[in-house]
């Protein structure tokens, strides 16, 4: 059997936002947000390929994506997935 896609609850878009900004986005949301809801998060800032897995690790979040990848003009941008934990 295939795993149904993930639709995210609620979309950030951090880019060009720094450090704390992003991961302080992504706690106001995953506070707002239910136990399950998904949010998914794009951003520039090289800090939240480490702040985003500490702050799901710490807090009790799951991370069910980080990936870097180029947007169409080709800069480094992260994408994550993170689904509330109870």
């Amino acid at each position: 059997m295939s795993e149904l896609p993930v639709i995210p609850s609620i979309q950030l878009n951090t880019r060009g936002l720094r450090c704390p900004e992003p991961v302080m986005m992504l706690h106001q949301a995953i506070r707002k947000s239910k136990s399950g809801d998904v949010v998914e998060v794009f951003a520039t800032d090289n800090s939240t390929s480490w702040d985003i897995p500490k702050f799901c690790m710490h807090l009790g979040h799951e991370l069910l994506l980080q990936e870097e990848r180029l947007d169409e003009q080709g800069n480094k941008e992260f994408h994550y997935l993170v689904k509330k934990g109870e």
